[in-house]
């Protein structure tokens, strides 16, 4: 069984996709990117305002399926320039404790959605 989780404290879906979906004890998070979903506006006054964004996305979609960032197992991180890795790890390590950090990819492409900088979808379990 799948439920299907929803939050207005994220971004909506622009596409046939939900925020995240629970199978039994595992959430898949979609890629979350620099949206205010107050305002529906993207946040690109710098990579960390970026990467802060995307990172109060995730944990909205987490507490909407009653978790946080302890219950990540896997972050997979796309970047438009892998100049901006530092930046990025600076703000995502704030959200995490070393010893028990998830695994991670992160990976530079070509375009994201809305030829933003970061995008960043998460696994997580209960």
């Amino acid at each position: 069984m799948k439920k299907i989780i929803r939050t207005t404290n994220a971004p909506a879906p622009i596409g046939p996709y939900n925020q995240a979906v629970l199978a039994g004890n595992t959430l898949y998070i979609s890629g979350q990117i620099a949206l205010d979903p107050e305002t529906s506006e993207l946040v690109l006054t710098g990579i960390q305002e970026e990467t802060e964004q995307v990172m109060q996305n995730l944990k909205a979609v987490l507490e909407a399926a009653g978790m946080n960032f302890e219950n990540v197992v896997k972050s997979s991180i796309f970047i438009s320039d892998m100049n901006n890795f530092s930046q990025i790890n600076s703000v995502y390590s704030k959200y995490f404790d070393e010893e028990t950090a998830p695994a991670r990819e992160t990976v530079e492409v070509a375009n994201l959605p809305k030829f933003v900088n970061v995008e960043i979808s998460m696994i997580a379990i209960k």
